[in-house]
């Protein structure tokens, strides 16, 4: 039997769209992180106005990413097949697709965000910032979603170069632009939401230029083709459904935490960031499963597509274990980067083993979720998704009724990791998701 730590033929391709998506997934939450790093220093109330407002973005946003993964897919078969012509109209088609629902997106937060940010029940100041940064940053939106479009494309085209330079391109100049409108134009937190549209804008025009390009180049169209864009959309939906019931994981999670005190709060708080920063390296692998598999199976090449997946879920859970050996060795004092409490300090210290112990399991996760996205198996992770949901509510609302502790919290994310880990494996182990073709 092969040793996983030893090199096969399918490490070169993983690795080159892996390492540049890791590049590109770290540098698109600099948006957030510079508008908060500027904003803070103007005040406490811009800061949570400025909490506020992206919650709302980045809610949609990641409610909305199935434009890249799903364009991933479609595009990264038509490669295979040897159809460039089609992979260059579905990229254009998936481009429309995101213009439209930001634009009815946009709308939509202009009539009823400022309702939405009076769900948070902050104070009036508080409220009055994050609505000032939401109207604005709403008209990004269409932007941040033709970037994902075009995002997929280049990753189905099997090109992980391109959206890296963009997204660290773009956020330098949001960085630049930020620091001249707050500080030296005075403009406050709007400068701050203008600087970022400013960027997502950017990013925008460079993918719209780039997929016109390539759509021109290979004599397809691009006018918009309403028959590939409410196929598109559909197919979007399972997404759609998938994310949600991922994202209400979480949330539950946070409701129930914040149920047993600040201390525990706080906890959760450092435990699920430090989770969510290691889950943008699984990412990329999924990532590289999205193009490789849409590729193999496009060609019509069950063998590679199957052998490549083990390697990707291989090297996936592989990179879970390192990391879980040494967030073990550094809890305590990551922990402490946190926090100056000695209670949360400690609580979230412990915590912290729950993350290590979920990184090898989420590793197997990420990977097949990748893998299925990629051969287009999205009605069956939605599904799959949302018996893993079900299963973390019950666990969390037996945690709620009982009051046991925080610890017990983590057990039920713990084994809502596993529920996702046994659902995928047992859909991989069949040959349901191997659909060749275009």
């Amino acid at each position: 039997m092969r040793s996983p730590l030893r090199r096969t033929i399918h490490d070169r391709d993983i690795f080159r769209l892996a390492i540049p998506s890791l590049g590109a997934l770290i540098a698109q939450p600099l948006y957030i992180i510079t508008d908060t790093a500027i904003v803070g220093h103007l005040g406490t109330e811009q800061l949570a106005g400025l909490a506020l407002a992206s919650t709302v973005v980045l809610g949609i946003s990641s409610i909305l990413i199935f434009l890249a993964y799903g364009t991933t897919g479609q595009v990264g078969r038509a490669i295979g097949a040897g159809d460039g012509t089609r992979a260059a109209s579905l990229g254009a088609q998936a481009m429309w697709l995101g213009s439209i629902v930001g634009v009815v997106m946009m709308v939509a937060i202009w009539l009823a965000g400022h309702t939405v940010i009076g769900w948070f029940g902050a104070e009036p100041a508080v409220e009055g910032y994050a609505w000032t940064y939401l109207r604005i940053s709403a008209v990004g939106l269409p932007f941040i979603l033709i970037t994902m479009a075009g995002t997929g494309y280049l990753r189905g085209e099997q090109d992980a170069r391109t959206p890296l330079y963009v997204a660290v391109g773009t956020a330098i100049g949001n960085l630049v632009v930020e620091l001249w409108f707050v500080y030296g134009l005075d403009m406050g937190i709007a400068g701050s939401a203008w600087s970022t549209v400013m960027a997502e804008a950017a990013g925008g025009i460079i993918y719209a230029v780039l997929v016109a390009r390539a759509v021109i180049a290979r004599g397809a169209s691009t006018r918009p083709d309403f028959g590939v864009i409410a196929t598109s959309a559909r197919m979007g939906v399972h997404l759609v459904v998938r994310t949600l019931a991922l994202r209400g994981a979480f949330v539950l999670a946070v409701v129930i935490a914040a149920t047993m005190g600040t201390t525990e709060l706080a906890a959760h708080e450092i435990a699920t960031q430090i989770w969510f920063l290691l889950a943008l390296a699984l990412d990329a692998i999924a990532i590289a499963g999205q193009a490789l598999v849409a590729r193999h199976l496009g060609a019509g090449d069950t063998v590679t597509a199957r052998d490549a997946s083990r390697r990707m879920v291989e090297l996936s859970v592989l990179f879970g274990v390192a990391v879980a050996v040494v967030l073990i060795a550094v809890a305590r004092p990551l922990s402490g980067v946190f926090s100056n409490d000695t209670e949360v300090v400690e609580l979230a210290a412990f915590l912290m083993l729950f993350v290590a112990a979920v990184q090898p399991i989420g590793g197997h996760v990420f990977a097949l979720d990748g893998i299925l996205i990629g051969a287009g198996d999205l009605a069956y992770l939605g599904r799959a998704m949302w018996v893993s949901f079900l299963v973390f509510a019950a666990l969390g609302g037996l945690v709620l009724a009982t009051g046991v502790g925080v610890g017990w919290l983590w057990a039920a994310l713990l084994v809502f990791t596993c529920v996702r880990a046994v659902t995928l494996q047992h859909r991989f182990r069949s040959d349901v998701w191997l659909v060749t073709g275009a």
